[in-house]
């Protein structure tokens, strides 16, 4: 893992719906992951999880080498949850802070071993997704990720023109939300969060691409933010762009 020390990794992800908690340590993979169903879970149920996990591994936080967390893009909310409880890991303990996209977790995740490519999406709202395709060769390139597509905003038809092959797969509540436009392009139903593996589970599995910056990539503005912005014609102050 570039960048990956020996110790325990934590990983957590509040992109979607479905949070989820996984530790383990490298290469022995992981020793425990746990997932919430329901955004209005997340905040009250994410730092208990991290403790389940960490119990279930027979560990304690002091054990921790670095945090892992899903960089988005997703839910506004959801995100900062997330990242909140990372900071505030790394933060009290001096552990680095790594970042892997969340859809190329959900990717890995329903993969399930496979070379693929696999598309993730995640629903935006607006009749759009945050999407992305991802490749993931096998031996002897073990452990690299080919990004078909990078993670952007898309309306599904549009995903489905930009991405250079036919997924075999598509994962995520965008893609169930656009079932129709994605078994179109696919030709097989979508893949629900909560039918594969864990996401922070992949995000152990992933080697993290570069250290966590101070923000997640929330793929645009919250609607309270664009909302501003639309009705006084400006960036609102201290935001990106």
């Amino acid at each position: 893992m570039t960048g990956a020390g020996s110790g325990l990794w934590l990983a957590l992800d509040t992109a979607t719906d479905v949070a989820s908690v996984a530790v383990g340590a490298f290469p022995d993979g992981v020793r425990a992951v746990r997932s919430v169903h329901g955004a209005r879970q997340h905040a009250a149920q994410i730092v208990p999880l991290v403790h389940e996990v960490l119990a279930l591994a027979g560990a304690r936080v002091q054990d921790l080498a670095a945090v892992i967390v899903g960089d988005g893009p997703g839910s506004f909310t959801g995100l900062r949850i997330g990242w909140a409880a990372a900071k505030g890991l790394v933060q009290d303990r001096g552990l680095p802070l790594w970042a892997v996209p969340s859809l190329m977790g959900a990717a890995h995740a329903a993969a399930r071993g496979d070379v693929g490519p696999v598309a993730a999406c995640f629903d935006a709202l607006r009749g759009q997704v945050f999407g992305a395709v991802y490749a993931f060769p096998p031996p002897p390139h073990l452990g690299r990720v080919e990004t078909l597509v990078a993670p952007a905003l898309f309306t599904p038809a549009a995903l489905a023109r930009v991405a250079p092959v036919r997924p075999l797969v598509a994962v995520g509540d965008g893609a169930v939300r656009y079932a129709e436009e994605v078994v179109a392009w696919t030709g097989r139903a979508p893949l629900a969060l909560d039918t594969v593996a864990p996401v922070a589970a992949s995000l152990l599995a992933l080697r993290p691409r570069e250290q966590a910056g101070a923000e997640p990539s929330y793929g645009r503005p919250a609607e309270a933010q664009a909302k501003w912005e639309a009705r006084h014609g400006r960036s609102l102050p201290h935001s990106a762009g």
